[in-house]
């Protein structure tokens, strides 16, 4: 059956096309058809997912960039930051990365297994995952967290993009509910200008959700390849190559 996931001898909790109010997998997972096409399990934002829509990450959190850390031994498994001019729910970043981005410990990436809630400008330790800090960190160092990029996807903005590109929605996933995305493969995806058999294309287009061809414009994802020519506001079959 073309729609059965396949690859991997990893056993899925939740099949294509049906969305879940609790996920039973990590969010991330990558599930293989038999004729190739790639999805990967996410969580929808606040609006329910569109079949044939494009979507991102959830939109960069600018005041959560560069945060000012603790000092932070090797081997340490908790690493606190003092937090920009917006607040973190608990485990906001759970299942994300806390990457440090200015020496000393500068290009380490550690995954974050847990932090609690904590208000604006204030500190918030983030317990990270074995083994632990690999090169110390001082108050001199810098650091930015970033969400799991499957988490609470959004549809791509009509002009300026907010995050990078995940995958197209080939069906309705609930608000805040979890289910697949199609990043790879044979796909269906809306059209907002003219795009020629094998042109690249791109988004964001002028329309939420749609892609188009703009090889000049450096600001765009490019998801994939057309298979055939569309006319604008029609659904385009793409060989999709996002990751």
């Amino acid at each position: 059956m073309a729609n059965a996931f396949t690859g991997s001898a990893q056993a899925f909790g939740q099949p294509n096309f049906v969305s879940s109010s609790t996920p039973v997998t990590s969010l991330g997972t990558q599930a293989i058809t038999s004729d190739g096409r790639r999805f990967r399990y996410v969580q929808c934002g606040s609006t329910a997912t569109v079949a044939g829509s494009l979507y991102q990450t959830a939109a960069e959190l600018t005041d959560h960039d560069h945060l000012t850390p603790a000092a932070a031994a090797v081997g340490a498994t908790t690493i606190t930051l003092t937090l920009g001019g917006t607040a973190v729910t608990a485990n906001q970043y759970a299942g994300g990365l806390l990457t440090v981005d200015s020496a000393p410990g500068e290009g380490y990436s550690y995954f974050i297994v847990s932090h609690p809630a904590a208000s604006l400008s204030t500190a918030c330790v983030f317990t990270i995952e074995a083994p632990g800090v690999i090169v110390a960190i001082t108050t001199g160092s810098e650091a930015t967290l970033t969400p799991n990029p499957y988490s609470k996807v959004i549809i791509v903005p009509a002009t300026t993009p907010t995050g990078a590109a995940v995958g197209v929605a080939t069906y309705v996933i609930a608000a805040s509910e979890y289910g697949w995305v199609q990043t790879g493969g044979q796909g269906a995806v809306l059209a907002a200008g003219t795009i020629a058999v094998g042109a690249a294309v791109t988004s964001p287009s002028g329309t939420p959700g749609a892609c188009i061809t703009d090889p000049a414009n450096a600001s765009v994802n490019i998801i994939g390849y057309a298979l055939v020519a569309h006319a604008s506001g029609e659904i385009n079959q793409v060989l999709l190559n996002m990751a």
